[in-house]
């Protein structure tokens, strides 16, 4: 799946505008580096389309801890986006992850985020 077709599909699942669509995807994948170490924040990158790999890239700071409402609240900050739009924008992107990359790779991930993101991912379907 290249980026545009990510971006894409997250416009479809979400009946935002591409442009918002695009817009989501970045800040969901920047905040969801920040709940992940950062060697499964590269290694989820590896599998995604080269354009999308810089929002996961992330400093040497510690990973943070918090829930899928905060993580919510912080893709509304970042994109401008209503609560319900960026919600609905995150539950799509990790769907649509969920898609891009390995399960092996998928489920490493929501082993960090834990059981309420997978949870969110599922919810699309």
């Amino acid at each position: 799946m290249d980026d545009r077709e990510f971006f894409q599909t997250v416009a479809d699942r979400t009946q935002l505008s591409r442009q918002e669509a695009a817009d989501v995807t970045r800040a969901t994948l920047e905040t969801l580096a920040a709940r992940l170490s950062a060697g499964e924040a590269r290694d989820l990158a590896l599998e995604l389309p080269e354009h999308l790999r810089e929002s996961l890239r992330r400093g040497p700071e510690e990973m943070e801890i918090f829930d899928p409402d905060e993580s919510i609240r912080r893709v509304r900050e970042r994109t401008g986006l209503s609560e319900p739009e960026a919600g609905r924008g995150v539950r799509a992107v990790l769907a649509t992850l969920r898609e891009a990359v390995s399960p092996e790779e998928y489920d490493h991930a929501m082993s960090q985020l834990g059981g309420e993101f997978a949870r969110m991912a599922e919810s699309t379907r």
